[in-house]
C-alpha cells in the first residue's frame, strides 16, 4: 500500500497533530510500507527527508503553529503521478489538505480524512462565534468526499455525529512508555529549577487562551493555603499568552519553555500532578504522557480528555472553569497520599495498554476497508 499524507503541520513542529503524524510516518517506514508527506515548511528547523515535500507558507492566526501553506500545484500533481499513492490521507482541512482533497478527485484516488481540532471551540476563546455557522458548512463540504473519517476519540465522534457527519472511524493515540515512565531520577528536575516546595504541579501545552490558561493562573492564587504555599508551578510549553502569563506569575511558577524526549518525560516523572484545564481537545496526548509516567491528572471533563481521565481512579474530571473544582480535586489528592500513589499507579497500568503498534495497526486495516468501499454519499 502506497500513502500520500496531506497536511498543514508536520514534525519538528511541537503540537499534537505533528507529532502523531510523525509517529506514523516513522511506522509505515519500519514496516516497509511507501509513503510521501506533503506539509509547510516547518517553523521550526526542517527535516529533510526524500519522504517530504515542504511548501512556503504562513502561519494560521488561530493556531500560528498550523501553517497556511502555499503549495505549487503543478509540483504536487507531477509527485502524485509518479509516485501513485493508493491512499491520500487528509489530515488538515487547510491549504494542504484542500491540495490533497483536489487531486484525490481529479485523479480519482480513494481519500480518507482525519478530525484533529476543534476549531469550533477554540472561536469562542478569540471571540469570533459568529465564524461558527461558515465554519461547520465548510467542514461538511470538506469531508463528504472522504471515504472514513477519523477521530481520536470517543467524545470527538459523538460531537461530529450531532453535527450530521456519517462514517466516522476512531483513530485513537497511544504512548511510548519506553519514553514516559515513573523511573528517572526525581531530583534532577528539582535541581534542574531549583524547586524546594514539597510537591510540583505540571501543565505542558500550548499557552493559548482555548488552553484555558485564565483557569490556571487563578488556580494559583486560589488553592487553600496550606497547599498554595507548598507547591511549584512548572509550566512547560510556549504560544501567544507567555509573556502576560510571566508578568503575573507568582514567585512559585517557573516556565520552562519547550521540552520534549527525556527532557519532558523527567517532568512528567517528577510531577506530583498534572493539571490541564484546557476544555478544548480532541483527545489530550499530554495527558496519556502524565498517566504513563505515572503522574495523575486533574483535567477539564470536556472533550477526549474526558475519555482518558478515570475519574477517581487515575485523576479527576471538573467542570471546565470552575475553579473550586479544580481546587478541591487538587487539595484531595495532595492531602491523601495513599490517594496519590493509588491514582498514579493506575494511571501508569492504563497507559501500558494504550500502545502505538496497536493503533497504527487498526488504522492500516481502516485504509484497507476503505480501499474496498464504494463511494457513496456520506451524510444523510
Amino acid at each position: 500500500m502506497r500513502v500520500a499524507i496531506f497536511t498543514d503541520t508536520f514534525a519538528p513542529d511541537v503540537n499534537g497533530v505533528a507529532r502523531t503524524l510523525k509517529r506514523f510516518t516513522d511506522y509505515l517506514e519500519s514496516k516497509g510500507y511507501e509513503f510521501k508527506v506533503f506539509a509547510p515548511e516547518s517553523t521550526n528547523d526542517s527535516l529533510f527527508s526524500s519522504h517530504i515535500h515542504r511548501f512556503a507558507s504562513l502561519p494560521f492566526f488561530l493556531y500560528p503553529e498550523c501553517r497556511l501553506a502555499l503549495p505549487n500545484m503543478v509540483q504536487v500533481k507531477t509527485e502524485l503521478q509518479r509516485f501513485k499513492p493508493d491512499i491520500i490521507h487528509v489530515a488538515t482541512p487547510f491549504n494542504i489538505g484542500f491540495c490533497g482533497l483536489h487531486y484525490a478527485k481529479k485523479l480519482n484516488i480513494p481519500v480518507v480524512g482525519s478530525y484533529h481540532t476543534d476549531f469550533d471551540q477554540y472561536l469562542e476563546y478569540y471571540d469570533l462565534q459568529f465564524f461558527s455557522k461558515f465554519l461547520w458548512k465548510y467542514m461538511h463540504w470538506f469531508h463528504r468526499p472522504l471515504r472514513k473519517i477519523f477521530v481520536p476519540s470517543q467524545e470527538t465522534l459523538e460531537q461530529l455525529r450531532k453535527q450530521g457527519f456519517m462514517n466516522l472511524r476512531i483513530w485513537g493515540r497511544g504512548v511510548d512508555c519506553s519514553l514516559f515512565h515513573p523511573n528517572y531520577n526525581l531530583a534532577e528536575v528539582r535541581e534542574a529549577y531549583q524547586i524546594k516546595e514539597k510537591f510540583i504541579l505540571s501543565y505542558v501545552g500550548r499557552l493559548a487562551p482555548e488552553k484555558d490558561i485564565e483557569t490556571l493562573m487563578k488556580l494559583t492564587t486560589q488553592l487553600p493555603e496550606n497547599i498554595r504555599d507548598n507547591v511549584h508551578w512548572l509550566i512547560v510549553g510556549d504560544g501567544p499568552l507567555k509573556e502576560e502569563m510571566m508578568k503575573s506569575s507568582p514567585e512559585n511558577m517557573t516556565f520552562a519553555g519547550y521540552l520534549n524526549g527525556v527532557n519532558l518525560a523527567k517532568v512528567y516523572a517528577s510531577s506530583d500532578l498534572f493539571v490541564f484545564p484546557s476544555p478544548t481537545e480532541t483527545f489530550g496526548n499530554v495527558v496519556l504522557e502524565a498517566h504513563a509516567a505515572g503522574t495523575p491528572v486533574i483535567g477539564a471533563n470536556s472533550g477526549g480528555v474526558k475519555n482518558i481521565i478515570q475519574q477517581g481512579k487515575t485523576g479527576f474530571l471538573c467542570e471546565p472553569k470552575n475553579i473550586d473544582q479544580f481546587s478541591t480535586a487538587i487539595h484531595t489528592i495532595l492531602t491523601n497520599e495513599t490517594l496519590q500513589k493509588d491514582m498514579g499507579n493506575n494511571a501508569h497500568a492504563y497507559a501500558l495498554t494504550q500502545t502505538w503498534s496497536q493503533i497504527f495497526d487498526g488504522l492500516l486495516k481502516e485504509y484497507e476497508g476503505a480501499l474496498e468501499d464504494p463511494i457513496q454519499m456520506r451524510y444523510a
